[in-house]
């Protein structure tokens, strides 16, 4: 027998809304399956289960707030999915109060009196708080129920938002401030930059997508993430997490990758074992994140098990970024766009492809003598890209 309990999706969770139980007792659950929605200030969040198993006892009703580390359902017969990372984020110290046992319901986005729209009880509140008529917001949940992510856009989309945007103090938002003031505040950043020649890896690049239809071809992100996770599997001391413990360094590569929302706010979900993947998968693997996370939907996986981010803002036309690490992690990696730009070779000056990346490190877990081999390291992964 087991228990699924409530996750820690981010270094600043306390708490969590259950929304939505996707298995019902007596339901049969594998490795990887989708279990359970939880809304968070990121949005709403797809949990998965790593036991294989059957569905108990559901402990907690949906729409409950409920702290990290409660236990949420038993699993009977279950046995532990071996694929999950044995390295897992910090855990932040909750004091968990004892689960609400209750019949589990089979409608979790209730509707309103006079049978209006179905939403979550955060959406529905939040609704009522702004002022916003449900009937008029378009849910993005299970069979077009409303999350809070679709009242939060609603509320940027409404007239009066649009005229006058003033500061973004969106869930989100706050999310992010924390966990950024708290990197700040704790971790001890140190920033190094390095430029290099693209034009092997754009070179090759456009040979490889001249083959292919527009679904089969890659983007240069890509290439970039493929050699940041083969380059942190070799230097590990940039790959893991910090706590109270010291670094614990982390045998897999799940590799955050920072995405910006349409209409405010950022989020970083992971693709696991990224070093792994073939330039083909990842590029799949990346479309849907990417996909999915401007929708506001993200799994757990995604969110909570990221040992490293790389950040790119080449589409936004600036050189570069000194960007900022997410606790628990001790690294992120960063690249601007591409520049034309003076080059020397041998044969004299020419013009080439520029493109700067840098990197931001946790001086407790690292140094920048590693920290300058780890980014002359991507540079020669990126400038011999059919080895990827």
């Amino acid at each position: 027998m087991g228990t699924f309990v409530m996750p820690s999706l981010g270094a600043d969770m306390a708490a969590g809304t259950l929304v939505e139980w996707l298995k019902q007792p007596g339901d049969a659950v594998e490795q990887g399956d989708i279990i359970a929605v939880v809304e968070t200030d990121k949005g709403a969040i797809e949990v998965e289960v790593f036991e294989k198993g059957h569905i108990g006892e559901l402990l907690v009703e949906a729409g409950n707030v409920v702290p990290v580390g409660t236990p949420l359902a038993r699993i009977d017969g279950s046995e532990m999915a071996g694929e999950q990372s044995s390295i897992r984020p910090a855990q932040p110290e909750i004091k968990t109060a004892a689960p609400r046992v209750a019949p589990a319901r089979q409608l979790v986005f209730p509707r309103g009196t006079g049978q209006g729209p179905r939403a979550s009880p955060a959406a529905r509140k939040h609704a009522a708080e702004l002022g916003i008529d449900l009937a008029t917001v378009k849910g993005s949940g299970p069979d077009g129920a409303i999350q809070l992510v679709d009242v939060e856009r609603a509320e940027r989309m409404r007239p009066e938002a649009v005229s006058d945007p003033g500061p973004d103090l969106s869930a989100m938002r706050r999310a992010i401030a924390a966990a950024m003031s708290r990197s700040k505040r704790e971790i001890p950043h140190y920033y190094l930059t390095h430029r290099f020649d693209l034009s092997a890896t754009l070179g090759w690049l456009d040979h490889y997508n001249a083959e292919r239809p527009p679904p089969g071809r890659l983007l240069l992100g890509a290439l970039q993430l493929k050699a940041v996770a083969v380059a942190l599997k070799e230097f590990s001391e940039f790959n893991g997490f910090y706590s109270k413990e010291g670094f614990a360094a982390s045998p897999d590569v799940h590799l955050g990758t920072a995405v910006a929302i349409r209409g405010g706010g950022l989020a970083a979900p992971c693709i696991r074992h990224a070093d792994t993947l073939t330039l083909s998968e990842l590029m799949e693997s990346l479309r849907g994140l990417v996909t999915r996370t401007r929708r506001g939907q993200f799994r757990s996986s995604e969110i909570a098990d990221a040992t490293a981010t790389v950040s790119s803002l080449g589409d936004r036309g600036v050189e570069s970024l000194l960007p900022v690490i997410y606790p628990p992690q001790v690294s992120i990696v960063g690249f601007g766009s591409v520049m034309q730009q003076p080059w020397a070779v041998e044969e004299g000056p020419v013009v080439c492809p520029v493109i700067t990346a840098s990197l931001a490190g946790d001086h407790r877990a690292n140094d920048g003598h590693r920290g300058a081999l780890l980014l002359r390291r991507i540079e020669q992964l990126l400038s011999e890209p059919d080895k990827l």
